[in-house]
């Protein structure tokens, strides 16, 4: 699947892209426990996409890492499409293919 092809509400998506942009995390706390959200940027020939990434997935990717989505969710977020690995996903990153 391309990055151009998702749709608010989409689920099972799998994508391969490149993370070209990371911002800094920040810390929220949801029914009591803290946890940390990063938005990121991914591209592939397609074009671009916000990526969001929970808790350890931040320090486990980097700009210039191209990472695999498998069983990924893509939704509207203030009128940006977001895509992110969630609850059912994966998310990693493919080692040796930069």
């Amino acid at each position: 699947m391309r990055l151009n092809e998702l749709e608010p509400g989409q689920g099972k998506i799998n994508v391969e892209a490149e993370m070209t942009k990371k911002e800094e995390p920040r810390e929220f706390t949801k029914f009591g426990k803290v946890g940390r959200v990063c938005k990121a940027k991914i591209k592939d020939e397609s074009g671009e996409i916000t990526l969001t990434l929970w808790n350890d997935e931040i320090d486990n990717i980097d700009v210039g890492d191209k990472v695999k989505i498998t069983n990924g969710y893509c939704n509207e977020f203030q009128g940006e499409l977001q895509i992110t690995a969630g609850k059912f996903g994966k998310l990693e990153v493919l080692k040796g293919e930069q």
